[in-house]
């Protein structure tokens, strides 16, 4: 079975949100999908691992932001790679509570939709859950991102928790006279010196030994001592 043919299934890049008293969570998932137009229905897959998971369990409600092609990456880190067990994932976030209550991410957003769950499906690791959509609606005409963008174009990884994340093989090694690559244990960002870290100041054709101590990965702020070379 060749699994790299679930490679092109289409997806895209989503915020999804949802509360728990009065606290917030959210996180990036890419498994989101209309299910029906009358009622409007749509289904989300969430690891039970996760908090925002236990906030839906919890609340019956959640709303989607979807992402724009230029989202940075560390917006995405921090959503996607952080644990909201750990920090606020809302300190620095524009967002506005919504007509149903969830916060609804503003930031990079380029629509969002808010909806109430309405059944659910337990998928061994994950839970599909289907929410009636309450409130939706455009917030800029900016291209919503997808999932192959955001690895091709922006190098972006899925966490282990994500539903379509799978295991590597590794790589044979090639003696070539290029700088190695480095990748990061935390959220398998790869760093490549012949791109560099742009966004960050590091110009193409820095080598990883040469980045300054200070410099963080760029997706989710691990320090030089979390990657290893290819």
């Amino acid at each position: 079975m060749n699994k790299s043919a679930l490679h092109k299934l289409s997806y895209g890049l989503y915020v999804i949100s949802s509360i728990s008293g009065s606290k917030l969570n959210g996180q990036i998932a890419n498994t989101v999908f209309q299910i029906t137009s009358e009622p409007a229905t749509i289904a989300v897959s969430i690891n039970k691992q996760n908090l925002t998971h236990d906030f839906i369990k919890e609340s019956g409600k959640f709303s989607v932001s979807m992402l724009s092609v230029s989202t940075p990456m560390e917006f995405i880190g921090r959503l996607g790679f952080k644990c909201g067990r750990e920090i606020d994932k809302f300190e620095s976030l524009n967002y506005r509570i919504g007509e149903t209550g969830v916060p609804v991410v503003t930031d990079h957003c380029v629509a969002f939709i808010e909806a109430g769950v309405i059944g659910e499906l337990d998928c061994g690791t994950h839970r599909i859950f289907l929410g009636e959509i309450k409130n939706c609606d455009i917030i800029n005409d900016e291209e919503p991102m997808t999932y192959a963008y955001y690895h091709t174009v922006k190098g972006g990884k899925s966490p282990k928790t994500a539903p379509t994340y799978q295991a590597q093989e590794p790589k044979a090694n090639k003696q070539d006279d290029k700088a190695k690559r480095y990748t990061c244990s935390v959220c398998g960002y790869v760093y490549d010196p012949e791109i560099g870290d742009p966004d960050n100041g590091i110009k193409p054709g820095t080598k990883f030994e040469d980045l300054p101590d200070d410099w963080v990965c760029p997706v989710c702020g691990a320090d030089k001592s979390s990657f290893s070379p290819e």
